[in-house]
């Protein structure tokens, strides 16, 4: 299985709403320049954060990509979500190259748990960013990171 996690663009500082806010000019173009890592990569689907700066994240890269594929919006990828909830909803998926479109912190938790195994070591990542992770199965400790963009 190969999994994709890549954070949101820069987005516009805090609002009344924080779902709402979207990704500023800069935001768009790490995410697009990113996003060109994934060229070439059978990708079957993007899951993908309801917030809007993910949305926006998310059509920056189908966009660049040229990607006409399965997208799916869950809540399970949200800011605070849980690691666990995540890897349950990956456990069930029977695609084998799936990229997600989420946030912080709830992407580090997941990405350093997924490859050290324990939660006490987040995986660092600014606003569009990439991380490529391999392995037989989503499972702490059991994938490897295989890259990494900025």
């Amino acid at each position: 299985m190969k999994l994709w996690l890549l954070r949101h663009g820069e987005a516009e500082r805090r609002t009344l709403h924080d779902p709402d806010r979207h990704l500023t000019d800069e935001g768009r173009l790490e995410v697009a320049h990113n996003a060109r890592r994934l060229q070439g990569e059978p990708l079957q689907v993007m899951l993908v954060s309801p917030y809007r700066r993910a949305q926006q994240t998310a059509d920056v890269v189908r966009q660049a990509l040229g990607y006409e594929g399965a997208y799916e919006t869950h809540d399970w990828l949200i800011p605070d979500a849980e690691p666990e909830e995540a890897m349950r909803q990956l456990d069930r998926r029977s695609e084998t190259h799936i990229l997600l479109v989420t946030h912080q912190p709830f992407v580090g938790a997941l990405a350093g748990w997924l490859v050290n195994g324990h939660r006490g070591d987040p995986l660092s990542m600014s606003t569009g960013s990439l991380v490529g992770l391999e392995g037989e199965a989503v499972a702490a400790g059991l994938m490897n990171l295989v890259g990494k963009s900025r």
